[in-house]
């Protein structure tokens, strides 16, 4: 069961795809799972498919050893005359991010652990934010040491951050919020409450947030599958 974990040191790719159908989206599915069923690259660790839920799509939680490692998958023959062509034809969006994770945070009942696995129930959601590169800093330490008051939220389990380094189709600076939620209506109740009736800490937090954020996007999840090396 793959860890989000800073101390782990790996470098941690978030592949984002959006698609315009459901149909797609199984398509993806489909593509991704013979991916990570078959994967035996040098320095991979593990790959841990996302289904979308509010929006057609799908993410990929990849742990890579180091990013030279990854670059050697991405100059592969394999990777660019079949992965990407074959995922371009079903896809309205892809965004390949490679990232450092800063900050993890988890509920006190989950002692720090933040595991993603389809045995589990999570309903995720993956915030990308865009930001100007001298913001990249502050902006990560308002998205997790800030929020330390989400432990106090219903139905809250957990918030990791993740820096970004760098990324195909992506241009600029980024960072990346994963969290998980113990259902769909505690996640949408938290993320949809009036900005008059947050709390003055959540409140104080999102506007600075508001003011060094140049894009954003969102999309919800559920762990459908994933795989580690050696299994």
């Amino acid at each position: 069961m793959p860890i989000i974990c800073a101390e782990d040191n790996y470098l941690t790719v978030l592949n984002l795809f959006t698609t315009d159908t459901p149909e797609h989206q199984e398509q993806l599915l489909t593509e991704m799972g013979k991916i990570v069923d078959a994967a035996a690259y040098e320095g991979w660790i593990s790959s841990t498919v996302h289904a979308g839920q509010d929006v057609p799509g799908t993410a990929n939680l990849i742990q890579w050893r180091s990013g030279e490692d990854l670059e050697k998958r991405y100059a592969g023959e394999e990777f660019k005359h079949r992965t990407l062509p074959v995922f371009r034809e079903i896809t309205t969006a892809i965004r390949l991010l490679q990232n450092e994770i800063v900050f993890s945070q988890t509920h006190p009942s989950l002692e720090g652990r933040v595991q993603v696995s389809p045995d589990r129930d999570d309903y995720t959601a993956i915030e990308v934010h865009r930001v100007g590169e001298a913001d990249q800093a502050e902006l990560v330490k308002l998205l997790g040491e800030g929020q330390d008051w989400l432990v106090n939220v219903p139905g809250y389990r957990s918030h990791s951050v993740f820096k970004g380094l760098r990324a195909m189709f992506v241009e600029g600076a980024f960072a990346v919020v994963y969290s998980q939620w113990d259902s769909k209506e505690s996640y949408e109740a938290f993320r949809d409450l009036p900005h008059a009736r947050k709390p003055r800490p959540r409140r104080t937090n999102d506007e600075r947030i508001a003011e060094l954020r140049t894009e954003y996007d969102a999309n919800t999840y559920r762990v459908v599958h994933t795989r580690a090396a050696g299994e």
